[in-house]
């Protein structure tokens, strides 16, 4: 009897292990767009459990991008999801690498550049996507997509009214950032998933699939415009959250 008591006493005091805690997220966002544009998917993603923080990228400059990114990744407690949305590709390509929080990397619609590699360098090598044509610089280098444009080239799958407004709050990026290259590829050593838009007429679907081969990234392909997150959110946070597991 002595024996069983000991047994129940010693499973009363001793602490349960908890269930390991799921990765926070970190969403980037791309060129012309601020971190509302991942309005659809963070709800999402907190219903599910998750804490989850949208950079708020300046667009000035790729050094800058990656620098207020990795400062993200760093305030971040514990193991780290870090995804990021065409330009932000090569930002988060960059920024996460070298810090052992990253566990794995999501790329929607994005570039992938190599390490030494301009962020479009590979673009090169297929044909130029409609959104080449449409781009407006102002007199400071910064660059707009044409209002009357954006529904044709960044969102076709979304309703005109949705689209006006995106023209209408776009945020410019300084054009050098598409010279720029990077400096680091996380990808090399980091678990990689990709979102492949099939549809996208900002970056070449046939690109997307070359970063993702590249990489060796578990890649998903959603009939989708170059934003995936607005036109098909619940698909887009599925594949975080895979990423996440």
């Amino acid at each position: 009897m002595r024996r069983i008591v000991s047994i129940l006493l010693l499973a009363l005091t001793t602490p349960l292990h908890a269930a390991s805690p799921k990765p926070a997220i970190v969403l980037v966002h791309g060129a012309f767009a601020d971190a509302s544009s991942w309005a659809k998917v963070i709800p999402i993603l907190e219903k599910d459990g998750y804490y989850v923080t949208a950079v708020q990228i300046p667009l000035t400059s790729l050094a800058d991008d990656v620098a207020v990114t990795k400062r993200v990744i760093d305030a971040q407690k514990g193991p780290v999801v870090v995804v990021g949305h065409s330009y932000a590709g090569g930002v988060i390509t960059d920024a996460a690498a070298g810090n052992a929080k990253v566990k794995s990397l999501v790329y929607v619609a994005a570039f992938a550049p190599d390490a030494g590699e301009a962020l479009t360098e590979a673009a090169s090598k297929f044909a130029p996507p409609p959104l080449d044509t449409a781009l407006v610089p102002d007199a400071a280098g910064f660059l707009y997509v044409d209002r009357e444009k954006v529904h044709d080239v960044f969102c076709k799958d979304r309703p005109l009214a949705e689209a006006r407004i995106i023209a209408a709050t776009q945020k410019p990026v300084n054009g050098s950032v598409f010279g720029a290259k990077v400096a680091n590829a996380a990808w090399k050593n980091v678990p990689s998933w990709y979102i492949v838009a099939m549809e996208d007429r900002a970056i070449n679907p046939d690109l997307e699939r070359f970063y993702a081969k590249r990489m060796g990234a578990k890649t998903t392909e959603i009939r989708s415009s170059h934003v995936p997150f607005l036109s098909h959110p619940a698909e887009v946070a599925k594949v975080i959250e895979a990423a996440s597991k």
